[in-house]
């Protein structure tokens, strides 16, 4: 028990809790990641893996409590250990601010963990909740019926059939919005540019960071950022683009029917099946 509240306690052990809980919530962003970028396939892929989710239940809501209180102890471990620091410098600010060392994701790291918090709370509202677009895309209202089964990994998701939720079209409306679309990216950006250098203290603070394979991490974890912001940023530049065309027979379509009468006016099984 002790241990426990020490942890909490002393600066290395905040350190040490803001390392892990950042990891964790970076392992999170990337299988979300996975998860959306099925929707440059068969509407059955996105919708089975949602509806899957949500049959999870009990389980579903214990991993969001993990993650909230992740989020919650890692903005916490932040904002100790930033005041900690300002009142170990004293009330005399530095005659010159010494930056010439400092990169820019380290200069930047709390404003951008702000925006990012900000963002994460709009996404919920936006795509979870649905209370963002109520006015024009109801998502809870709107339904799809699974064409196929629908598995991943042998994982049955959801079966021929099945009624489930419209979220391609939920997630394809959403993005078609110009505005949501770039505080989508300006959010992704930074906090591409936040997990860098979070990544990068995070192995000094376990332990991993020394001359022999620093070099490497810094490296490794520069193009894992690279390729998840080029992987967010394709879904709603490919939307807004037109590279990206609503399925037929979704509620994407049929808004679209205006702009697109030959999109909405197709048949569902002139879509690209599985794989």
């Amino acid at each position: 028990m002790n241990s426990i509240v020490n942890l909490f306690r002393s600066s290395i052990g905040r350190k040490f809790l803001m390392a892990i809980t950042g990891l964790i919530l970076v392992g999170f962003a990337f299988g979300h990641l996975v998860g959306n970028l099925q929707i440059f396939l068969h509407p059955d892929h996105i919708n089975g893996y949602a509806s899957f989710l949500q049959g999870l239940g009990p389980a579903l809501w214990l991993v969001r409590l993990v993650l909230l209180a992740c989020t919650v102890i890692h903005i916490w471990a932040a904002v100790t250990l930033t005041i900690e620091s300002r009142l170990a410098r004293g009330p005399e600010k530095y005659g010159v601010n010494k930056w010439l060392s400092a990169t820019f994701a380290s200069r930047y790291m709390r404003m951008t963990g702000v925006v990012v918090a900000a963002f994460i709370v709009y996404h919920i509202a936006h795509f979870t909740v649905g209370a963002v677009q109520k006015n024009t895309f109801k998502s809870h209202l709107t339904e799809w019926t699974m064409t196929e089964d629908a598995r991943e990994f042998g994982v049955p998701l959801a079966s021929k059939g099945d009624v489930v939720h419209d979220v391609y079209s939920m997630v394809y409306l959403g993005f078609q919005n110009p505005y949501v679309s770039l505080f989508y990216v300006i959010a992704v950006g930074l906090l591409t540019v936040h997990v860098m250098h979070g990544a990068d203290s995070m192995f000094q603070t376990v332990g991993l960071r020394n001359h022999k394979w620093g070099c490497c991490l810094r490296r490794a974890v520069m193009l894992a950022c690279v390729v998840y912001f080029l992987g967010s940023l394709s879904i709603p530049g490919a939307i807004l683009s037109g590279i990206a065309k609503p399925a037929p027979g979704t509620a994407a379509a049929a808004a679209c029917g205006s702009c697109c009468p030959s999109t909405s006016a197709a048949k569902p099984n002139n879509f690209p099946r599985h794989g």
